[in-house]
């Protein structure tokens, strides 16, 4: 298995408990074919620059382990939903 850490902006429109609730979703479908390492929720912050007419959003970070088709899976499913502004995956050296 190997580390990842995955960067998620959801929209400014849902609320907070509600982008808490998403995020709990993703974890425990991470959890099915992965271990969750960590979750970091940063709330509401301004962008430098307008995403998609959008001027700020919530920021979250969650790292976990997993193989590399799960990084495909989630890397799809988040492209495809409505609520995430922009989301990155990143593999994190194990050193």
């Amino acid at each position: 298995m190997r580390t990842y850490e995955l960067m998620m902006i959801h929209r400014p429109e849902m609320t907070e408990p509600d982008v808490r609730t998403q995020i709990g979703e993703l974890e425990a479908a991470i959890a099915e074919a992965g271990e969750v390492k960590d979750t970091d929720f940063w709330g509401k912050r301004r962008f430098a620059y307008e995403i998609d007419h959008v001027n700020e959003g919530y920021y979250s970070v969650v790292q976990f382990l997993s193989d590399p088709p799960l990084v495909d899976t989630l890397d799809r499913a988040l492209s495809l939903a409505d609520n995430v502004v922009r989301h990155k995956i990143l593999r994190i050296d194990d050193k």
